[in-house]
């Protein structure tokens, strides 16, 4: 596939990086255009005491580690869980970014997210960017099923840029999932279904190829 610009679409700060943060870094190691937009900072769900704003400044901290440029980062403000009561607003900046980006390549989260906002990104993200490939990220914790279509091989590297990226959520640290034995584990797994070290799964609702990429 001839992929140049590709963007990451994350309800919640640090949803891109557990959904997609080893095939991120590896696509930056590749040379490829990496756009990173979150839908919520997540302020209704922090812990007592935390500072208003740290999940976007973890956010930005964690996509550094990616190889993410600063100015290709960008967090929106819908009210974490309520993303249902605003699907019109969020359809209009997903369809403002497709124009302002122009991507090849979209992630997102899977339709069979039960998150109420991983639903909703992942719903409107389908009509946003129907003309573009779309691949839907895993979240095991999220999904009630997951279809392995797609299996991005990625190097030892790439996990562990995943690892530490993850690690930047200070404020999540006491989160299951944000552990690097499951990350590492997760990754180990799908290796070991394709015969490779490590590998991230996606699911495919939407495939285009051109004719360049048959050259």
């Amino acid at each position: 596939m001839n992929i140049r610009r590709v963007l990451i679409l994350a309800p919640h700060t640090d949803d891109g990086e557990l959904g997609c943060g080893a095939t991120i870094a590896k696509m930056i190691r590749k040379g490829i255009e990496v756009h990173y937009v979150a839908f919520s900072s997540c302020r209704d769900s922090l812990p007592e005491g935390a500072e208003p704003d740290c999940l976007i400044k973890e956010m930005h901290s964690a996509t550094a580690v990616l190889g993410v440029p600063s100015e290709n980062v960008q967090c929106l403000d819908f009210q974490v869980r309520h993303f249902e009561d605003h699907r019109q607003e969020i359809l209009d900046s997903m369809i403002r970014l497709n124009q302002e980006i122009k991507p090849d390549l979209v992630f997102t989260p899977s339709v069979h997210d039960i998150h109420q906002d991983h639903l909703t990104i992942a719903n409107e993200a389908l009509r946003a960017f129907k003309k573009k490939t779309i691949l839907q990220y895993e979240v095991p914790w999220n999904n009630y099923t997951f279809d392995n279509q797609m299996f991005f091989c990625v190097e030892e590297q790439d996990v562990q840029k995943k690892v530490d990226a993850v690690r930047s959520y200070h404020s999540q640290a006491g989160r299951d999932y944000v552990k690097e034995e499951f990350l590492k584990g997760l990754l180990i797994t799908h290796g070991v279904q394709i015969g490779h070290q490590y590998a991230e799964v996606f699911e495919i609702p939407r495939l285009i190829v051109e004719e360049n990429d048959l050259l």
